[in-house]
């Protein structure tokens, strides 16, 4: 964004973001400019206001004998409820000046006026002051109307927390479940952190425990308090979207609730459900007060680049959700939550569950064959266990691992689950490639050909209905067992598993524990006492993972008597949490069922050149290059037509094929025809800087400071400390500055975590 040098120039485009948050500056009954503020002007005079001091208070500097306002001036804005009210006093400042420096010029305008909001702006840093409440705070754009009258309404209707129980039980699913001690403690240390004003709070509970049920319950709790009207719940896969949604409409029910599904026209319900990768797309089409709450699960995977984009738009109250014990969540997570490093706002463990028995404990097989550990050494070659099915295969190896989780699982799976008929119980074998899943599920199948092909079955992106087979596979007796590549190892619940098979190499300690998470929920109707991983490539001795000693990311657990041995991961290791993508480093993606490998950019090419083809007859194709809004189901109906054998078009291999990992089907569509252009790298780094900027605890003068590197970035990729002592920076004593505003050390950690954060992608 251009400087602006004056304040009239910072007008401009202060209108102009009044527009785009639905204010119309022409319109009078809504906008005033320029309005005078007379020293004359009684409280008790005034109109109808939206709040009201306590009383015996006097305004802000004035005279308790006559409540005479001292307050001689004019207001820049003041923007109006339909009802003629003021809501907010705008203070414009030219873009020299920090606008947060006019606190005190703007704070006696909104009292005489009785206005309970004030917006402090240069055109390109915005903040929101509720100054009878917080301290004014960096936004991400203007609010609108309807957000200020719904913030107003709340703040005269709220209740105490404390006065609202924490209920025993709840209905889930037809059942009556009792809602458990740890889920009532993290509400209580919601309850305290919110009422102390903290507005960003992370939840760290393992797999299994009820995270979206004790979401939906703390919910329920805000709606009745009166703390929110609007809620939005951010997940990165359709699984867990789906999942979110059914507790919402189950324990919520009385209040609505839907899915925003791309292309779909955007509904006023209470409660949004959506992929960040959906959001990331339309985070413009909301005001960044339209919510007031945004649940963000595995929030450790969402505050990276465009990611956090999605989160930082929304000034709302920030509740994160991770399974990923507290030493290897990436120190970002912690600072756009709130919290010292390492210490989320509730914590409660896998040892603690596996403990309270709302956990089922797991084993390791013993016997397994495991003929890829070490590799294979041919022709005075090694091959390293590395790259298997990557440069080098073995089919005996694949046909042994088969036969010998076959042969365990079979021989375990009554001692397992007493109450699992018929046997050997469910299971999830992950693979390394989508050949690889193809032709294990192969293998498995020609053990038991009395089911003709049925008993294992492949679930991956290309799969015809991947939703139906998986809703087969948790409802089902067949297929037994699901073979996949990426897609069940995080965000799938299936509480009948009794098996886990490791068939690839897993070095990400995160990952591990989602995908180990897979085995953990409970189980009483087929009362299942333990599961089983069968790791046929040592990641369990790799993570020193054990079911004496379980691994939590820490480098320990509790010793066989119960000990806590905990220890921090050694120096500043950082675990990025990011999708374990083989495929990135390579021209090409698998597509199929058997894995087919095609160039990545003849696969666009033939995406784009069939989407233009089909689009002059597929009149849901026309609806999206003509920006029509797609009705309910249709969106799916346009993804299953796409996922055909002849192309296999759908969002994972597209993603992968253009190299985007935020972008959905729709999108690619509307890239296809014209209609969308993917974001420069200027654009991308522009959005990051802002989505980061807000996201952390700075002082104005910091803030400004950061904007000055961020250019310096943009330019060449990346920020390092020797830029501050070269020109065009040392002329502005960058280095000097940086060191008054942060200190040395302080300097140094905020570039690179400027680099870290905004410019890791380009660098």
């Amino acid at each position: 964004m251009s400087r602006y040098e004056s304040e009239a120039d910072a007008r401009i485009v202060i209108d102009e973001l009044l527009r785009q948050a639905g204010w119309n500056p022409a319109d009078k009954s809504m906008v005033r400019t320029e309005v005078h503020v007379s020293e004359s002007f009684r409280v008790s005079e005034r109109t109808e206001h939206y709040y009201a001091r306590p009383t015996g208070v006097p305004a802000s500097g004035a005279d308790p004998a006559t409540d005479v306002a001292p307050t001689r001036g004019r207001a820049d804005y003041v923007l109006y409820d339909r009802r003629g009210r003021p809501l907010s006093v705008i203070e414009a400042k030219k873009n020299a000046i920090n606008p947060y420096v006019a606190k005190q010029q703007a704070l006696p305008y909104a009292e005489a006026l009785g206005a309970p909001f004030i917006f402090l702006t240069n055109g390109e840093l915005t903040y929101l002051w509720d100054y009878q409440n917080d301290d004014a705070r960096p936004i991400a754009g203007f609010f609108s109307q309807r957000d200020l009258e719904r913030l107003a309404e709340m703040r005269t209707e709220r209740k105490p927390l404390a006065t609202v129980e924490i209920s025993g039980y709840y209905v889930r699913q037809g059942e009556t479940r009792t809602v458990r001690p740890y889920q009532a403690e993290a509400m209580q240390a919601l309850d305290h952190a919110l009422e102390l004003g903290k507005r960003r709070f992370l939840l760290e509970l393992p797999t299994g425990t009820g995270k979206t049920d004790l979401i939906c319950l703390y919910l329920k709790r805000l709606f009745e308090a009166g703390w929110t009207e609007r809620v939005l719940v951010l997940v990165d896969r359709e699984q867990l979207a789906k999942q979110a949604l059914e507790a919402i409409q189950d324990v919520l029910s009385a209040y609505s609730s839907y899915w925003l599904r791309p292309g779909m026209a955007r509904q006023e319900q209470q409660i949004t459900v959506a992929l960040l990768q959906t959001m990331i797309g339309r985070v413009n089409e909301y005001t960044p007060g339209y919510f007031d709450i945004v649940i963000t699960d595995e929030c450790h995977r969402s505050i990276y680049e465009a990611w956090q984009a999605a989160l930082t738009h929304f000034d709302a109250l920030h509740i994160g959700l991770t399974a990923t014990p507290a030493g290897y969540i990436e120190r970002n997570t912690y600072e756009f939550y709130q919290c010292e490093t390492d210490k989320p706002d509730f914590s409660y463990s896998i040892h603690d569950a596996f403990r309270d028995g709302y956990l089922v404990p797991y084993r390791f097989a013993t016997g397994i064959t495991e003929i890829l550990a070490e590799g294979a050494e041919v022709d005075g070659e090694h091959y390293d266990p590395v790259a298997f099915e990557k440069k080098w295969t073995n089919e005996s190896s694949n046909r042994l691992m088969m036969e010998e989780f076959d042969r365990l699982a079979w021989k375990s799976y009554a001692e397992l689950a007493p109450g699992q008929k018929p046997g050997p119980g469910k299971a999830i074998i992950f693979a390394i490639t989508k050949h690889h899943a193809a032709r294990l599920a192969h293998h498995l199948n020609a053990l038991h050909p009395e089911h003709q092909g049925r008993y294992a079955e492949v679930i991956t992106s290309d799969v015809a209905d991947a939703d139906a087979l998986i809703r087969k596979f948790k409802t089902e007796t067949y297929p037994m067992v699901a073979v996949s590549v990426g897609m069940l190892d995080t965000g799938f619940d299936c509480r009948e598993v009794l098996h886990l098979v490791l068939c690839r190499r897993v070095r990400s300690p995160i990952l591990y524990q989602q995908m180990r998470g897979r085995g953990t929920r409970t189980a009483p109707h087929i009362e299942k006492q333990k599961f089983v991983i069968y790791d046929f490539f040592r990641n369990h001795q790799y993570f020193n993972d054990s079911d004496t000693d379980v691994f939590t990311g820490m480098g320990g657990g509790r010793t066989a008597g119960g000990a806590t041995t905990p220890s921090k991961p050694p120096g500043e290791f950082v675990e990025l949490g990011l999708e374990d993508e083989w495929l990135e480093a390579v021209t090409y993606i698998e597509i199929g069922p058997e894995g087919e490998r095609i160039d990545k950019d003849e696969y666009v090419t033939h995406w784009e050149e069939t989407i233009r083809a089909q689009a002059a007859d597929d009149s849901l194709l026309q609806k999206v290059r003509d920006d029509e809004p797609l009705k309910p189901g249709e969106e799916e109906e346009l993804a299953c037509r796409l996922n055909q054998p002849a192309h296999y078009f759908n969002e994972d291999n597209l993603r992968r094929a253009y190299r985007s990992p935020v972008g959905n089907l729709i999108d690619f569509i509307r890239v296809a025809l014209g209609r969308l252009k993917i974001k420069s790298r200027e654009e991308k780094l522009e959005e990051a800087f802002r989505a980061w900027l807000v996201s952390r605890s700075l002082t104005p003068q910091q803030a400004e400071y950061l904007c000055l590197l961020k250019n310096r970035g943009i330019a060449t990729g990346r920020v390092s400390l020797e830029d501050l002592f070269e020109p065009p920076l040392s002329i502005l004593d960058a280095a000097g500055k940086g060191i008054e505003l942060f200190g040395e050390e302080g300097l140094r950690q905020a570039v690179e975590r400027l680099n870290e954060a905004v410019f890791r992608a380009a660098s």
